[in-house]
């Protein structure tokens, strides 16, 4: 449980707690070139699109988007730097001492690490938040690009949801150095229990 671990995409229930905590779902959020160009999973964003910040949360959350992410990032933050100064002082205020982001998305890096631990405590203050919850239970969603009107559609890489009676989220992840991470949540008769699984 206190083992110093890579969290891959796991690291998007920060990004999304912080969004939640200090942005507006109706905010236009316009996505950078950086932004864009993020590597690994995404939702397709390009420069200059134009999403309410409750869509590239879908983004995140649904699509596991590295470019949502960032655009987030830089939104919250004014910069993306100053953003990941945002998520480990929240780290430290919910008592994840053992926790280090350098970016938004969960790419590996050697100074962003957490522990099985530190998780548990993101993810129970993050499922205290009534639209988190109904975030990370949702199995398929329409976006809007607003300039364009373009839409996209996301589908939730939480299997669990489909296949596991009272599954309601939470986050996976993957990349070759963190293997395969899981968030899990489930609730039946009023009881949610939370699993958290790392480099499987």
């Amino acid at each position: 449980a206190f083992r110093r671990m890579y969290p891959a995409s796991i690291t998007k229930m920060m990004t999304a707690l912080l969004a939640l905590e200090y942005g507006r779902l109706e905010a236009l959020v316009t996505v950078s070139e950086e932004a864009a160009d993020q590597p690994g999973s995404s939702m397709s964003l390009r420069a200059g699109e134009v999403f309410t910040l409750e869509d590239l949360l879908y983004g995140l959350m649904l699509n596991s988007g590295n470019d949502a992410a960032w655009a987030i990032a830089e939104y919250i933050g004014g910069t993306a730097e100053g953003f990941f100064e945002m998520m480990n002082r929240r780290a430290r205020d919910l008592g994840a001492i053992n926790t280090r982001f350098q970016n938004p998305h969960g790419l590996s890096d050697p100074n962003h690490y957490t522990t099985a631990f530190d998780l548990s405590l993101i993810a129970k203050t993050c499922l205290r938040h009534p639209y988190f919850r109904n975030l990370v239970a949702t199995k398929e969603k329409d976006v809007l690009e607003v300039s364009e009107e373009t839409r996209i559609q996301l589908a939730n890489t939480n299997r669990l949801l489909w296949v596991y009676l009272g599954a309601d989220g939470v986050k996976t992840g993957t990349t070759e150095s963190a293997g395969q991470c899981l968030v899990a949540s489930a609730t039946r008769g009023g009881m949610r229990l939370l699993s958290v699984v790392l480099n499987s």
